[in-house]
């Protein structure tokens, strides 16, 4: 099985030892610019040396979070709202993660609410949702209500807000403790405000509750000349390991994030900078391992469209943005899944993601899987790996930008603390 180690030596190590060896060396600047010049090199590396196997603290008795990775039976769930939802103004950081088909689209209604009809069927899909998840035995919890349409002004910045319909976006659970990111897109700035509710409640239960650095957003976090006119540039400049966001300030998406028990997967994308993983390597050491794993994505932001973790030794991997690293699994022991093409028809409109969300999928328990109505390939990719579907229609809530995982956040699954790599 694979063994995680720090890397050692050459071009291809010295940049990764700052993500998943002992600590930075050097001044800060100087591990940006390497960092800058190796990423896939240095997330490809397969020179090891042991990690330190640290027992995690336990989960205090009557705690309600409690959550390892991506695959134990769901007890507890966070489902997003569609209510209110609001089009991002089209700044600069919401530029670099759409569709140019689409930046009419924000150009004419940023500030303003989403088409009326399609929201309501939004609400509707997601709505049957919690009542299909209720039914299969799984705690539902909601997001407050949120006029996002409000302006709000920082001594950086002005902005109207979103929507809180997507929690994996904003909440990483990792064991008994509730992350809120410090997300890079200005209209989600104050987003936190629809979980606060919830949040406290888990916290009165026992957990623990953490805030990220809360980023300015000030100019200086964005490249505000970031060339985007074709896929080509898109390709050139992630190759390049250039993106939207600079290292001006920690920043991450929650969703950046994939959860394997001791070991947690990150990508480098358009919302999650270095600095940001940085952040999360240090503070979830010794008892976790952050590693960055890399992708041909034109345009990366979020990871579970891409590379979707579903059981122990079992990922998907999406055969359009293979992954770099992707023999690190395979050598470990891993069965890597390419998901077939999804089905989603051409003129449904998808403002915010791509086709891709058809692997978005929330897993139940290692044998039960919630999967899109429509996507017929997909589910009987499930039943012949012995997955059982639950077959929910959310195209609608798709055209918000999430499937089924990033409409979710799981608060309590029935598992320990594993490691799958050892």
């Amino acid at each position: 099985m694979l063994r995680v180690r720090c890397l050692r030596g050459g071009s291809r190590g010295a940049e990764a030892a700052h993500y998943i060896g002992s600590g930075l060396r050097g001044a800060f600047t100087g591990w940006v610019q390497r960092t800058f010049q190796s990423t896939q090199a240095a997330a490809a590396s397969q020179n090891t040396c042991a990690a330190v196997d640290k027992a995690a603290s336990p989960v205090p008795k009557g705690c309600l979070v409690c959550s390892y990775n991506e695959w134990d039976p769901l007890e507890e769930v966070i489902v997003g709202r569609a209510e209110n939802a609001c089009v991002p103004p089209f700044s600069v950081e919401v530029k670099a993660n759409t569709y140019e088909k689409y930046w009419g689209f924000y150009q004419k209604f940023g500030g303003q609410g989403f088409p009326k009809d399609h929201l309501k069927k939004a609400i509707a899909e997601i709505e049957e949702m919690c009542n299909i998840l209720k039914g299969e035995g799984v705690i539902v919890k909601r997001p407050d209500p949120i006029d996002w349409s409000v302006k709000y002004k920082t001594p950086d910045f002005e902005s109207t807000g979103m929507y809180a319909a997507m929690p994996r976006d904003i909440l990483l659970v990792v064991g008994n403790e509730i992350i809120e990111a410090p997300m890079a897109w200005r209209a989600r700035f104050f987003e936190y405000r629809a979980y606060r509710r919830l949040i406290k409640d888990y916290f009165n239960s026992g957990a623990k509750w953490t805030t990220a650095p809360k980023p300015t957003m000030a100019d200086e976090l964005y490249d505000q000349n970031y060339p985007i006119h074709s896929v080509e540039d898109r390709h050139k400049l992630a190759a390049q390991g250039k993106f939207v966001t600079t290292e001006f300030e920690p920043c991450f998406d929650a969703a950046d994030f994939i959860r394997a028990g001791r070991d947690i997967f990150v990508q480098r994308s358009q919302v999650t900078n270095y600095m940001g993983i940085e952040w999360m390597r240090r503070h979830l050491a010794p008892d976790y391992r952050v590693h960055i794993i890399s992708f041909k994505d034109p345009n990366p932001m979020h990871i579970d469209a891409t590379f979707n973790i579903i059981g122990p030794g079992l990922v998907l991997s999406n055969p359009d943005r293979p992954c770099h690293q992707i023999e690190l699994f395979k050598k470990a022991g891993w069965t890597v899944i390419q998901p077939p093409v999804p089905l989603i028809p051409d003129d449904h409109p998808l403002w915010m993601s791509s086709k891709w969300l058809s692997m978005n999928v929330l897993m139940l328990d290692e044998k039960r899987v919630m999967v899109d109505a429509n996507e017929t390939s997909i589910q009987k990719m499930f039943e012949k790996l012995g997955i059982s579907t639950i077959q929910v229609n959310i195209r609608h809530a798709n055209s918000l930008g999430g499937g089924f995982h990033c409409w979710t956040c799981d608060i309590r699954r029935r598992g320990t603390l594993q490691s799958y790599f050892d």
